[in-house]
């Protein structure tokens, strides 16, 4: 498996990071940099960007193919190779896992999802843009009705909880925004108990001029932001606050690529 590797001109060496991102159906390295502007971000933060490349041969519209079972196991597929890809260039570029983050959009979203579900050790938090839960979907027919928001069975349950923020557009006609939801009670159910009740606050901003959105933040008296969820009003499938210059991208809507990278920073472990 291929990929590009961004390096900022000044890399923070005190506390280097690294953020995996992971494309969408159809789109390249280079489209999902542009269209995330996540490489300009990583200029002015200094923190490095890989970007796997899914190819054709493994699925002619360059999906990643989450909904493959092989494909949701640690050890095995396309998961595997990622993981392969991140602790290669994290050595390389000596950042430690408790820095190590993946994002992804629709299908990159789903395997993010996945990635966080069987190496949690290797990701400190997971980002996830209008894709799908862990274990939503086995087969190309599962996954179709999983993307329309209909329950295929009960979902497979990570075995340890990673701090997830996900964003979705509650008007998003490709993969329907009760995924954001199921993404969010995955994360939330797997940290409840010995810290403490978990407490969700509700915030609605409607910026002038801007897309208005619902934040829910999910924290626990040990743990203050152990998952936050972005409801998108009105936006469909598309990175919000992203940059006309790439596919698929809401310049209208809050920034995702500045909310991930504070929850990510704020999810670091030593």
């Amino acid at each position: 498996m291929s990929y590009q590797l961004h390096i900022p001109p000044r890399i923070d060496r005190e506390r280097p990071s690294l953020v995996v991102m992971l494309h969408a159906c159809g789109q390249t390295p280079d489209d999902f940099a542009a269209g995330t502007r996540m490489n300009e971000l990583a200029d002015q933060r200094g923190f490095a960007v890989v970007y796997p490349a899914q190819t054709a041969a493994a699925n002619p519209m360059r999906c990643w193919n989450w909904f493959d079972h092989k494909n949701q196991l640690r050890g095995r597929g396309e998961p595997s190779l990622i993981a392969d890809i991140t602790r290669r260039v994290a050595a390389e570029q000596r950042i430690g896992a408790g820095r190590i983050f993946v994002a992804g959009l629709s299908a990159g979203g789903a395997m993010a999802v996945i990635l966080g579900a069987t190496y949690p050790e290797l990701f400190a938090a997971v980002g996830v843009h209008s894709g799908l839960p862990y274990g939503a979907a086995h087969d190309p027919s599962s996954a179709v009705a999983a993307m329309r928001g209909e329950s295929g069975g009960p979902l497979r349950i990570p075995s340890q909880a990673v701090p997830t923020i996900v964003f979705h557009g509650d008007a998003d006609t490709t993969v329907n925004v009760r995924n954001g939801a199921a993404i969010i009670d995955q994360a939330v159910s797997l940290v409840g108990g010995a810290g403490g009740p978990i407490a969700k606050s509700t915030r609605t901003q409607r910026p002038a001029g801007g897309r208005s959105y619902t934040t829910m933040v999910y924290s626990r008296p040990d743990m203050p932001s152990l998952a936050e969820y972005w409801v998108l009003h009105g936006a469909g499938h598309a990175w919000s606050g992203g940059s006309p210059l790439g596919s698929c991208t809401d310049p209208a809507g809050p920034d995702a690529s500045v909310e991930m990278m504070r929850f990510f920073q704020a999810h670091s472990r030593r």
